[in-house]
């Protein structure tokens, strides 16, 4: 398989200490579910920059991008606030699927995209658990709740606000349950959201808030338990992508790709909505 897949050591390296080594482990089975390949990947191949919540699908959705157009990718996943810092600095990124429409406009208003790009998915969250934690898991966040009111939360889980999507709306969450600031002292902030999602099941938590679409799969369901938050807890998590000025005639067919039917397939498959009209038109 030729992809590569960036970020993994900056994403392990930055676990906390007293994160038992088993939780790293599992991290990278996670993360790297689909496995390095030793063989050689084209020179030519794009580079793509994936936020971290659509990394199992955008998996599936290149394997099937290959296999039908013979192409290799090159695909880093992190957070899409970092994405953005990186490429303003020049990183030689041909195309970004953001975890929210607001990072690609503004690269867009600094002119580093093409167009203003489309929206490919809206995302959804989950509160989820290791299987055995004592956290009651139910869409209105009362288990939750009644955990921190017996004193018996020490640790949750989300994405860091500051530069991850899925962490801002992880907050709105919280807040919309006037949660927010009693789990200040127990906050525990991911990366992006696949760290995030890690941390949820380490066992070195109780809990977190993070994509639906990173705990539909097997790794997932042998070690933790969710519940899908209602979307009217949160802002609509637009997913927007776009070519940068530099893109290849690969990256524009993947572009292109990622608004197939195919594509919309398996986005659904791991829990995204599609938006009735994802095209966006450009100034």
């Amino acid at each position: 398989m030729s992809f590569i897949y960036a970020n993994i050591t900056q994403l392990a390296d930055s676990f906390r200490p007293r994160f038992r080594a088993g939780a790293i482990a599992l991290f990278f089975a996670i993360v790297s579910s689909v496995g390095f390949s030793s063989a050689s990947v084209a020179s030519d191949a794009p580079a793509i920059a994936a936020a971290a919540n659509i990394k199992f699908a955008v998996d599936e959705i290149a394997i099937r991008f290959q296999q039908q157009t013979g192409l290799a990718l090159r695909i880093s996943y992190g957070s899409s606030g970092n994405f953005v810092t990186q490429i303003q600095h020049g990183a030689p990124f041909e195309m970004m699927l953001s975890a929210d429409e607001g990072y690609i406009d503004k690269l867009h208003q600094a002119g580093f995209t093409q167009g203003e790009g489309v929206i490919y998915a809206i995302g959804r969250l989950a509160l989820a658990a290791p299987k055995d934690s004592p956290l009651i898991l139910d869409a209105d966040l009362v288990g939750l709740a009644q955990l921190i009111d017996d004193g018996k939360l020490s640790r949750f889980a989300i994405a860091n606000p500051d530069h991850a999507p899925y962490g801002v709306s992880a907050r709105e969450v919280l807040q919309a349950k006037g949660l927010w600031d009693a789990l200040q002292a127990t906050l525990i902030l991911g990366e992006n959201a696949a760290q995030a999602t890690q941390f949820t099941i380490s066992g070195s938590t109780q809990g977190g808030i993070v994509p639906l679409s990173l705990v539909l799969t097997p790794e997932f369901a042998k070690r933790g338990n969710y519940v899908v938050i209602p979307d009217a807890l949160f802002q609509p998590l637009y997913q927007r992508m776009a070519l940068m000025p530099n893109a290849s005639e690969t990256a524009e067919r993947f572009y292109q790709y990622m608004q197939s039917a195919d594509a919309q397939q398996v986005l659904t498959q791991f829990g995204f909505n599609l938006p009735k009209s994802v095209v966006k038109q450009a100034n």
